[in-house]
């Protein structure tokens, strides 16, 4: 095994075999335990794209907070699903369909698009120009500020969606969907996530979909692995301690280190792996 591949597979906790169910009942635990530490807390909130990542954690989300009512008696306790349209969807279907086999207590739908571009017009007035691609991280950051919004009305936190395989490329957005109170899917690699959902009885074709972050206007629905120049398959190979080509390896690698800043808290005067 690589030096820096045993580094990050360390870094990032993945397991190279996993048994699902123990996986579901640690998220479960996990977020259950989350609230009953914060007993100001009473609802989780997480944005349904409807793809893999947000219907898993939604999943995971919604069987906290059911088994904390039966638990507890208290019914205040709710998850709260956020469709977070740009306009319209072209997968608004799937959306619905996650949100459905999740069985969601509550759902709001907040479309960005009033705010995104009233946001590109602002920035804009000042002679600066915003591109097709920083438009897609403020789209992101726009639906993590509804989340937000949300999760203040509500008494509530923000669940993430961030995992191994994504985190190990820092393929999110900085303070957009980066950003979040609690990650439950934190370790598991793409092909792991996936083997939950099965295990939960998921639409298959809603993990099976081609991932796409879609934020970008000119390229609606780019796919995940042609924006890393790597495949999912390498990703989750290359986490579980597996040999993947040098090409393989050295874009992950390159991917991990040039995104490390997205994997930490705001540099201050003390932090040193910038130097």
């Amino acid at each position: 095994m690589r030096e820096k591949q045993r580094e990050i597979i360390d870094a990032l906790k993945v397991k190279p075999k996993i048994d699902p169910e123990e996986e579901v009942r640690r998220s479960v635990d996990f977020l259950k335990a989350y609230l009953k530490k914060f007993t100001f807390l009473k609802t989780l909130v997480l944005g349904i794209s409807g793809g893999q990542d947000s219907t898993l954690a939604g999943k995971l989300s919604q069987m906290a907070i059911e088994e904390l009512r039966q638990e507890t008696g208290d019914a205040s306790y709710q998850f709260i699903a956020v469709r977070l349209p740009y306009g319209i969807q072209a997968d608004e279907s799937d959306a619905l369909e996650a949100i459905s086999y999740i069985n969601a207590d509550q759902v709001a739908r907040v479309d960005i698009k009033p705010a995104v571009d009233a946001a590109e017009k602002s920035v804009e007035d000042n002679q600066i120009q915003i591109d097709d691609f920083n438009k897609g991280n403020i789209k992101a950051r726009q639906r993590m500020i509804a989340q937000y919004a949300i999760a203040g009305a509500k008494k509530g936190a923000v669940v993430g969606t961030d995992h191994a395989a994504e985190a190990v490329t820092g393929f999110y957005t900085k303070f957009g969907d980066g950003a979040a109170d609690i990650t439950p899917l934190w370790r598991l690699d793409k092909e792991q996530g996936k083997q939950l959902l099965k295990l939960l009885g998921a639409p298959e074709h809603l993990y099976q979909k081609v991932p796409t972050a879609d934020l970008e206007d000119n390229r609606p629905a780019l796919p995940d692995e042609v924006a890393l120049g790597v495949t999912y398959q390498d990703i989750d190979a290359y986490l579980e301690g597996q040999d993947v080509s040098v090409k393989a390896a050295e874009t992950i690698e390159g991917w991990y280190d040039k995104t490390q800043h997205k994997r930490h808290t705001p540099i201050n005067v003390y932090d040193t792996f910038w130097k």
